[in-house]
């Protein structure tokens, strides 16, 4: 399947006639990315599958209501947010939050797709300690490689209170990472 750009997979979608081409030309192209976004946040395979799906539907059923000022990018990047912090509340309300750190970091310790190096670990096992603001934007601009300005598209903050959360991270995974 051809990579097309996301004003084509947009006319695409909005033809009925190719409607499902251009949505199968959207997953494709965002499905991979999207999907480590929202494993970083969630932390399990079998979650962020599940998460990943219904950004996918939700996207389904609202992508003719999009409005192209803002990047398709963007627009998803947000949906898949919202989604992986719907689904992190509705854990959290099922158990403790100390609970859930310990089986965060031993899932994240014992998965393989996780890197088996101790650094990796240690990075991880810091990452899972912040607020979930911090750990939300240092995953988005330190993994995603986004810009503050995406950033702050798909969060809804300012660019500034965004580079404060980062810098914050940051100075805490060095903390945690200085403490050993």
């Amino acid at each position: 399947m051809k990579n097309l750009e996301d004003a084509e997979i947009l006319k695409l979608i909005a033809d009925p006639r190719q409607e499902e081409k251009g949505f199968k030309h959207l997953m494709v192209k965002y499905q991979e990315p999207l999907y480590y976004h929202i494993r970083r946040m969630v932390k399990n395979h079998q979650d962020a599958d599940d998460v990943l799906q219904n950004t996918f539907i939700k996207v389904y059923k609202n992508v003719k209501g999009f409005e192209s000022k803002a990047k398709i990018y963007t627009w998803l990047y947000r949906i898949a947010t919202n989604e992986a912090l719907t689904f992190l509340n509705k854990r959290n309300r099922k158990r403790t939050e100390s609970i859930e750190g310990i089986e965060s970091i031993n899932h994240m310790i014992a998965n393989d797709s996780v890197d088996g190096n101790l650094l990796v670990i240690k990075l991880n096992q810091a990452i899972s300690q912040l607020p979930e603001k911090q750990k939300l934007v240092f995953n988005m601009r330190y993994y995603d490689e986004m810009s503050y300005a995406s950033i702050s598209e798909i969060l809804g903050t300012s660019v500034g209170g965004l580079k404060a959360s980062y810098h914050h991270a940051v100075k805490k995974i060095e903390s945690f990472f200085n403490k050993e």
